[in-house]
């Protein structure tokens, strides 16, 4: 009974993929193969120039909708292979698509994710599940995050009081409970995003590993105070955001006020607005946990892991690694899991993390046609 995930995230450095079974005994998941593949440089360069500046022709979109149908399509394909499997043994493929905008704020609330699953489902003869959110956002829900319904399935603790760190371009956060009605998972706010854009503008790399740019800077206090004004940070959970507001024009709206600050002490800075924004909200709302684990790309920032585990003094911090599932795979095994649960019509939101006025199925399901003939 394998499943596929695959996501790609606001980082936009490639598509993930994993290749599951879901078991009956402990951890529940077995995870057969994997894949990372970055995304093919022009689509890779379409995509973050729509993320940068949100205006496109329509032609234009659509055509990365289907490229991007393409590329999800020929990951599920070579995972597969890789894992000398017959793609018929699939059931389903999950895929979150790329979100190019998401906005559960506004007068009409929508949230919009590419990539055409007619296309992936027509390439590799597997039903498709996509389009996990907008059912929740339509009772009412922010259709973001979901993954904190995964975590509470697979990897919360009797003996342990656990929260589930995903720093991936936004940071978000789950505090697992023992009742799925009083779990708590929102949005922080930038993990990654605007430290990758910073970097990416001043030294041509997709990111600052191991965070030693940062390192090498000193955090400028009254511009971290600046950043931290922002409206996002005093709304309570739960609350969901992304590139949509935290971009490069958000930054460079505040820089410049602040020429003077070296390039080194703005990464510093960025990282301080991602460690403070998280430990505060630690400390407001799960002030009594026992261990945080780290998941997504941030969980490699060994200058950020530093500077958490000095701020959070007794509270253990480690990759999800250390509970069953590596933190590079965790966002395309939930999907896997989501495909699962639309494929066995179950609901898959939790509306103590989303908002939303009822539990409700997540995903569109499209279903391939090869076998299908025609009656005379």
């Amino acid at each position: 009974m394998y499943y596929i995930g695959i996501m790609s995230g606001t980082s936009v450095d490639g598509i993930d993929a994993v290749l599951v079974d879901f078991i009956e005994k402990y951890p529940f998941i077995k995870l057969i193969e994997t894949l990372s593949v970055p995304f093919e440089e022009n689509l890779r360069s379409d995509i973050v120039k729509l993320l940068e500046t949100f205006t496109i022709h329509l032609q234009k979109l659509g055509e990365i909708d289907h490229r991007l149908g393409l590329a999800y399509a020929n990951a599920a394909l070579i995972l597969c292979e890789k894992a000398k499997i017959n793609i018929s043994s699939v059931v389903a493929i999950g895929c979150h698509g790329q979100t190019i905008f998401h906005d559960p704020r506004g007068k009409y609330p929508f949230t919009m994710q590419i990539g055409d699953s007619n296309i992936i489902a027509a390439k590799t003869g597997i039903s498709v599940v996509n389009d996990f959110r907008r059912l929740d956002m339509a009772f009412n829900g922010d259709g973001a995050p979901l993954t904190p319904v995964f975590n509470q399935c697979f990897l919360y603790s009797k003996n342990e009081k656990r929260a589930i760190l995903n720093l991936g371009g936004i940071a978000n956060i789950t505090i697992l409970a023992d009742l799925p009605s009083e779990v708590l998972g929102f949005d922080n706010g930038p993990a990654n995003c605007l430290m990758d854009l910073w970097i990416q503008k001043k030294k041509g790399v997709k990111y600052d590993k191991n965070g030693d740019f940062a390192r090498s800077g000193r955090a400028n206090t009254e511009l971290l105070n600046r950043m931290l004004s922002e409206s996002y940070f005093m709304l309570p959970a739960p609350k969901s955001t992304g590139k949509e507001l935290f971009n490069l024009p958000w930054l460079e709206s505040i820089l410049m006020d602040y020429s003077l600050v070296s390039d080194e002490d703005v990464q510093a800075t960025l990282l301080d607005l991602t460690l403070k924004s998280l430990v505060n909200d630690i400390k407001k709302y799960c002030p009594k946990i026992d261990a945080l684990y780290l998941c997504g790309g941030g969980a490699y920032n060994t200058y950020l892991v530093e500077k958490l585990k000095e701020s959070l003094g007794d509270v253990i911090i480690e990759t999800t690694q250390k509970i069953g599932l590596h933190p590079q795979w965790m966002e395309a095994v939930a999907f896997a899991w989501f495909a699962k649960r639309r494929i066995e019509e179950l609901p898959a939101n939790l509306p103590s993390v989303t908002g939303a006025n009822q539990l409700t199925l997540l995903g569109a399901l499209y279903k391939s046609n090869k076998k299908v003939k025609y009656e005379s």
